[in-house]
């Protein structure tokens, strides 16, 4: 058995600490990580920037007297559900052409990032929208999302590896259900739909590790990490409270693990096949997790060692686990 996880879902409601651990482990000595964590040097990929990416589109819609394509207006949730899918298509994809190191040679970025978008929610059932647009309207968000997407696509370049032996790829997302739900949560909301559209290739090679918080704390730490003059970081975007009570209110992992057929995992069926991924838990209900967003010279050893026994805990978990659920 290698002595990492070959892919992580880091998974948890929105401000729950994800990045932030996610910002640690890509700051812990490659040796180190290995020993203490069993996960090898990150590559990593999260569908945050395409949410942001898409709410900027939207936005510049408006500008030109149109009506928005994904969300109901700058601070509400997607006008349709399905487009949980669509980020997990498109996740998928980044996934694929990380491990075909695709270089994509474009003169628009921002028109490649449109055609994307529309073929990922056509994956998840939705007809496409940016390609439905009248041209001179589609031209004009396009020139206005170049900056940002051509970061976005040399950033997804630069990350290829020259091997990836000893990598571990750190796969962020977060899902939920409005507040009060019961459970199963309906797809497409919730995890039971989103890790159901993943890759097959992912999940054979998936665990799961999860931030723990309540609905309550992710609300208030949404709150408190929120600058609104960067709604594009991953460290300081706020998640509106509209969105975060109707979306995030909660979500369905406590039931999917109680629930799963195989004890330490959550079972998944996708495309026809079942898989039983392995989940280990970081307790952050008791918050481990903000002081990261400082510059790193900055943190306190005393709380890197208290988040690094508490992801520890989980991770040895998650390796003890990953043999006997995956066979």
């Amino acid at each position: 058995m290698s002595e990492t996880f070959d892919i992580v879902l880091l998974l948890a409601l929105p401000a729950s600490g994800k990045s932030e651990v996610r910002r640690f482990l890509a700051n812990v000595e490659p040796e180190r990580l290995k020993n203490d964590f069993h996960i090898g040097s990150n590559l990593q990929l999260d569908d945050f920037p395409y949410v942001h990416m898409m709410r900027r589109a939207d936005d510049e819609l408006v500008k030109l007297g149109k009506s928005r394509l994904f969300f109901k207006a700058g601070d509400k949730p997607f006008i349709n559900t399905r487009d949980w899918g669509t980020l997990i298509h498109l996740l998928n994809e980044d996934y694929r052409d990380l491990m075909g190191k695709k270089v994509a040679k474009t003169d628009s970025a921002a028109d490649l990032l449109m055609r994307r978008i529309d073929k990922a929610g056509e994956l998840a059932a939705i007809a496409p929208r940016l390609s439905a647009l009248d041209k001179t309207v589609r031209s004009t968000v396009a020139g206005a999302l170049e900056k940002e997407a051509r970061a976005m696509l040399e950033e997804k370049h630069a990350a290829y590896p020259e091997s990836f032996e000893g990598k571990t790829i750190v796969i962020e997302a977060a899902r939920g259900g409005p507040d009060g739900s019961s459970f199963p949560l309906p797809s497409p909301l919730g995890y039971q739909y989103s890790l159901g559209e993943m890759d097959p290739e992912i999940l054979k090679r998936a665990v799961i590790l999860y931030v723990w918080v309540t609905p309550e704390e992710s609300r208030r730490k949404n709150t408190a990490r929120t600058n609104p003059d960067d709604p594009g970081s991953i460290l300081h975007h706020g998640v509106p409270m509209e969105v975060m009570l109707n979306d995030y209110g909660c979500d369905d992992m406590d039931y999917l693990e109680n629930n799963s057929e195989v004890a330490g995992s959550i079972t998944v069926t996708a495309r026809g096949q079942k898989f039983h991924i392995p989940i280990g838990r970081f307790d952050n209900r008791v918050d481990k997790t903000s002081f990261l967003r400082a510059e790193k010279g900055d943190w306190d050893p005393a709380m890197v060692a208290d988040i690094t026994n508490g992801i520890k805990s989980a991770t040895d978990k998650l390796y003890s686990l990953i043999t006997p659920v995956k066979k």
